[in-house]
């Protein structure tokens, strides 16, 4: 039966026909990705990327972003001011056009923007639509002109308010909370990441991030000014200060190929892991695409080429695979595309195929000059390549056992692990629990029907600081992998996952609320970002939030989770009330445990996200690496308690 015949009202009037700023208040996630922090957060970079536009075509070098006390945002340029003319075709200003019609604006004209980053077009229309109140003010041809919104709408016309010598464009918005309804709060620190991200990938801007929620040591506002004189140059230095570098300089290029430009910095470091970062007009292309694929072509080919010429692989009884030219690689490839097409599951895979050849020729040509200026470093990365191989045929082994424990093989799943009895993987969840003693707790205290336990024993080994093939051969990894049931990559790309086996789609790293269940933590973490990435990105990974304390008055009790909560619970309760510190999640019965940390109806699971891949990369190098003063320094600044013991 057809669906007009099932409802008699359907009828022409039921299509819904939305305008543009209608849909994006219906269908935000469409165009934000989110309403929840990533969301709210891109408002800003939405309005910011307009005016690194402007910087890009040379009428901008400073944006100051100010986080305002209500929440609100505020963001300043010093470009050409959007236009405030009458707009031929919609008989209102330019600015109201930009500002209330989805791809309205100077992008989509290739003489007034070459390239440009954002959502081409859609931007700070979507930022207006989603805002409670906006607020635009233009500085253009000595006048200053405002025009005022809600929720996308505009009070009244754009109109001329004062006289001014200076150019550009303010934009102050607040969220709206009808759409934006579990978070309003800007986080500092997640704009100054993203702020500094920006003055290093076009270098000579200066962008300046205020808070004024907060004050510093002085009574001063809390603020930032980030520049970059070089560039990538710097943003590689900065990527890899708490690791070893084993050349003397950074690799450089920036220039054009077959009419796109084109940057690439690198540089080698004692370490094991492969770091790569990618961006397309500023956007970072977290699942890469053809730049990334010329990048590793140009590399291979070129680094191969001199390696062969150089007679160090002579005695080298098999070839050099691709994964060798990159181990202990820090590089960041940036490219400005004029039509970037994105694919991938989050729109964050560069597309155009004339980019690969581009970069590839450019690396080559990048590399093959520093290669014959600087033979010394040129000896000593093609000896780190040897290594590198020398490893990885070790790892082949280790690896290969792995395989043949893992339930695709035929395998058994690891003695310590408690199974569950449902077999949809989108139902169940692991546990993995520090400890035999909190892993007897879990287990009593689960639900056997879809949750699963793996206790771990002690500290699993820091894959900081480890090669490949020790991975593989740590037993808790390995019961890890197993229980998992993924299997793990080739040897053309060793740490690439197959998912379409994993048993559990929520991954739960539960360890004790101190200081060594922190450390385990991130040792587990450390693991998944460098060898099971593709479960952080794909939102399987979670962290377990047990409470601290449990505050009780005759059969009246409560948990609380930091010492803020425990104060005003115990003030709640009164005279008499008395209160236990956990140590560990031992220290629970299993009611205790299912009740504040297990149960899906009241529980609090954090979902680990990858909001920045550069800074998550710098942050797990510090913490598990080998430089102790930059991982003690942030301790010291961010530990709620610490025991600093280098």
């Amino acid at each position: 039966m057809s669906e007009a015949n099932q409802n008699p009202n359907y009828s022409a009037d039921s299509i819904q026909a939305l305008e543009g700023m209608e849909h994006v208040r219906m269908r935000p996630s469409m165009y934000i990705g989110d309403v929840g922090v990533r969301g709210l957060h891109h408002l800003v970079y939405e309005v910011v990327d307009n005016s690194i536009d402007e910087a890009l075509a040379g009428h901008c070098d400073t944006i100051s972003v100010t986080i305002n006390e209500d929440n609100s945002i505020t963001t300043e340029d010093n470009g050409r001011g959007i236009p405030v003319g009458i707009h031929k075709k919609e008989g209102v200003s330019a600015l109201e056009v930009v500002m209330t019609k989805i791809g309205a604006g100077g992008k989509f004209d290739k003489d007034s923007y070459k390239v440009s980053g954002g959502l081409h077009g859609v931007g700070v229309s979507c930022v207006n639509a989603l805002s409670e109140q906006l607020k635009a003010t233009v500085y253009r041809e000595g006048k200053v002109w405002e025009q005022k919104y809600e929720r996308g709408k505009p009070l009244a016309p754009a109109a001329a308010v004062g006289d001014s010598n200076k150019n550009g464009t303010v934009v102050t918005f607040k969220p709206d909370p009808q759409i934006f309804q579990q978070v309003l709060e800007y986080n500092y620190d997640t704009l100054a990441q993203r702020m500094r991200e920006l003055s290093f990938l076009n270098k000579g801007i200066t962008i300046n991030l205020t808070d004024k929620r907060r004050k510093d040591g002085d009574g001063n506002d809390v603020h930032e000014t980030f520049h970059s004189n070089e560039g990538l140059k710097e943003y590689i230095r900065f990527l890899d200060s708490n690791r070893e570098s084993i050349i003397q300089e950074v690799i450089f290029m920036e220039g054009e190929k077959n009419e796109i430009p084109v940057e690439v910095a690198m540089i080698y470091n004692t370490s094991f892991n492969e770091n790569l970062h990618s961006y397309v007009n500023n956007i970072n292309t977290q699942e890469g695409g053809t730049h990334l694929s010329g990048f590793r072509r140009g590399l291979t080919t070129t680094l191969k080429k001199y390696a062969d010429s150089s007679g160090l692989l002579d005695k080298l009884k098999f070839e050099i695979a691709g994964d060798d030219f990159r181990e202990g690689l820090t590089a960041i490839v940036s490219v400005k595309v004029a039509e970037p097409q994105f694919e991938g599951q989050t729109k964050t895979k560069l597309g155009n195929r004339e980019v690969s050849a581009a970069v590839s020729q450019a690396v080559s040509e990048m590399l093959e000059n520093y290669l014959e200026e600087h033979p010394n470093d040129a000896k000593t990365i093609v000896q780190k390549v040897i290594l590198a191989a020398q490893a990885r045929h070790a790892a082949r082994k280790a690896r290969e056992m792995v395989q043949r424990k893992t339930v695709m093989t035929g395998g058994g799943l690891p003695g310590k692990l408690s199974d569950c009895s449902e077999q949809d993987p989108a139902l169940c969840e692991v546990f993995l629990v520090e400890g035999d003693s909190a892993g007897g707790t879990a287990k009593q205290g689960r639900d056997r029907n879809f949750q699963a336990i793996l206790p771990l024993r002690g500290k699993i080994l820091n894959v900081e600081k480890a090669m490949q093939h020790k991975v593989f051969e740590n037993e808790e990894i390995r019961n890890i992998y197993t229980a998992l049931g993924v299997t793990i990559g080739t040897e053309e790309d060793s740490k690439a996952l197959n998912l379409e086996k994993l048993r559990y789609h929520k991954i739960v790293i539960m360890c004790d609320a101190d200081v060594d269940g922190s450390h385990i933590s991130t040792l587990i973490l450390t693991f998944f970002f460098r060898y099971m990435r593709e479960l952080i990105e794909s939102g399987y990974v979670y962290i377990a939030t047990p409470p601290l304390y449990l505050v009780k008055k005759g059969t009246k009790k409560s948990y609380a989770w930091d010492d803020d909560q425990r104060d005003r619970l115990q003030q709640e309760f009164g005279a008499g009330s008395s209160i236990q510190r956990y140590k560990g999640l031992g220290e629970m019965n299993a009611e205790q445990l299912w009740d504040t940390t297990m149960n899906p109806e009241m529980r609090t699971l954090r979902k680990v996200t990858i909001d920045n891949g550069g800074e998550a990369d710098r942050i797990f190098s510090m913490l598990m690496g080998d430089e102790v003063p930059p991982r003690r320094e942030f301790i010291e600044n961010n530990a709620i308690y610490a025991n600093i013991d280098a």
